[in-house]
């Protein structure tokens, strides 16, 4: 028999706020975590882009001086967005072999690795960090949050690019499906605004060069898009059966009704332009979810704000939903957030049970003169949802032509 899952716990640390309610009110605010960078590192290496939306809030703000020495930026995000999920869900007493971790990641500690590579080269072996491995893993963010919650039943990462944290919020809800956990903690983390990586996406030509004007860099679905803003931070959601959930009073914020993976076999970095495994993807979601076409009521997109991105989204989305889709209201949050990569997919999942639970579609700010070939119903403004039965999905894709899509239903 399928079970509900739903979802009982939120937590976020992202470029608009420390928290998942900050998040939540600076982007309904139509606000920007973009912004220029203010670190020697952007001049000495003579970076082609200065800005990114980096997390609003510190970690070492946030955590204990030695929790920020022994963990890589990345699980330092994890842990603050773990804990803050996991108490907003009413820290529920559970037994540790019934408590799971799915976390993802898109790069891992990238800060880690290459700080100790540095320190080799100048300072010699002796010098380089003892927990160096253990802290550049890709695992390490998922492990923090399970050691600090004490979870037995099983910490697993998912390494799928930018569609890496919904992949591991549909392995969650299989997860639970199995009856291999009571509760997951599923979600994702990034930290990699160092100087490599953006030199290395800006010589792909995938980041925005809109140095003197960070805040509207980000221009999903725009004429003049030109690519994305790096984005860094966290978020978790704490998943659970709607049984387990039900036993010990907790508040529900939405039910997770499954989703879907797929891959493009295309190409390692560009999308296949006709989108039909991105639309297959959508479709075996809703399938999943028992649900028609017609129920989907919200879409949160992808929408990275890059030329070829966003136009083969919209060919998957016209694919599925043919002439349905010019009545269903779609968000591109990345517009705000900026793209947290890994953490991508869970920042914009938790912002769709925010929706869904308020019942207000986010905006996509910074749109000025939207693509003619894109003619999608884009939320520019915060936007009421009707009341009823409410059904969202929220897609997410990434390099190696990884597509992932999870839907929602209001409670």
């Amino acid at each position: 028999m399928t079970k509900k899952i739903v979802i009982t716990g939120i937590g976020a640390t992202s470029p608009l706020g420390g928290t998942a309610s900050e998040s939540w009110s600076a982007l309904l605010a139509g606000e920007s975590g973009a912004r220029t960078l203010d670190y020697d590192w952007v001049a000495e290496t003579q970076l082609p882009v200065t800005f990114a939306a980096q997390a609003r809030v510190s970690p070492s703000e946030i955590l204990a001086r030695h929790e920020t020495k022994r963990l890589d930026p990345s699980s330092q995000f994890a842990l603050i967005a773990g804990r803050e999920a996991w108490a907003d869900a009413g820290s529920p007493e559970v037994d540790p072999d019934r408590l799971a971790v799915d976390w993802s990641t898109g790069i891992g500690g990238v800060w880690t690795l290459l700080d100790a590579w540095d320190t080799l080269r100048e300072r010699g072996p002796r010098r380089v960090l003892p927990m160096t491995v253990p802290m550049l893993m890709p695992n390490g963010p998922g492990a923090a949050i399970g050691m600090d919650l004490h979870a037995r039943a099983g910490i697993r990462t998912v390494v799928s690019a930018c569609a890496s944290s919904t992949e591991a919020l549909v392995n969650a809800y299989d997860r639970l499906q199995a009856g291999h956990a009571d509760i997951i903690i599923a979600g994702g983390s990034e930290a990699a605004i160092h100087p490599l990586p953006i030199a290395a996406f800006a010589s792909m030509q995938a980041l925005s060069k809109r140095n003197d004007d960070p805040a509207r860099a980000s221009r999903p679905y725009d004429i003049n898009r030109d690519g994305f803003v790096l984005g860094e931070g966290a978020a978790a959601l704490v998943v659970e059966t709607e049984e387990h959930a039900r036993a010990r009073g907790a508040r529900i914020y939405a039910e997770l009704l499954g989703g879907a993976v797929t891959s493009d076999a295309y190409h390692i970095t560009a999308p296949d332009p006709e989108g039909s495994a991105a639309a297959r993807a959508m479709i075996t979601a809703i399938r999943n979810a028992g649900a028609d076409l017609g129920d989907v009521s919200h879409i949160n997109a992808h929408a990275t704000s890059t030329p070829v991105g966003d136009i083969a989204e919209y060919n998957a989305l016209r694919r599925v939903f043919g002439d349905l889709l010019d009545g269903i209201p779609v968000s591109a949050t990345k517009a705000s957030t900026g793209h947290l990569l890994g953490g991508a997919g869970a920042i914009e999942a938790l912002f769709t049970v925010l929706a869904l639970s308020d019942r207000v579609a986010p905006p996509t700010i910074n749109l000025t003169d939207q693509d003619p070939s894109i003619p999608l119903d884009v939320v520019t403004s915060p936007r009421a949802l009707p009341s009823g039965d409410l059904l969202a999905i929220s897609n997410s894709f990434g390099f190696g032509g990884h597509n992932a899509v999870v839907a929602f239903r209001s409670v």
